[in-house]
């Protein structure tokens, strides 16, 4: 399960992307925690001057404007099909 949290005040774009990653993750059936940030101490601390961010596993991925789905299912698929270094392929470096 990998960590996901939405960056932003609350602003209507800020709730629309919450609803795309949740209904993108569910489409691609990827298992996330969903987090959202509103204190504006702690989004400036991920360097985010400009909202919605989204940040996954503490690595901010993108910052203003609503993401399109696509860049979010590609977020997700780059989270998915992650390899460990030394690894022989698949999420955990295993068999698949």
């Amino acid at each position: 399960m990998k960590n996901v949290k939405v960056l932003g005040t609350g602003c209507a774009n800020c709730k629309t992307t919450l609803k795309l990653i949740e209904e993108v993750a569910a489409e691609k059936g990827v298992a996330v925690q969903l987090e959202k940030v509103e204190d504006i101490q702690a989004i400036m601390g991920y360097g985010v001057m400009s909202t919605p961010g989204v940040v996954i596993d503490g690595s901010v991925v993108h910052a203003g404007g609503v993401p399109s789905r696509d860049k979010i299912a590609g977020w997700l698929s780059d989270v998915s099909t992650a390899t460990k270094p030394g690894g022989s392929g698949g999420c955990c470096g295993g068999c698949c």
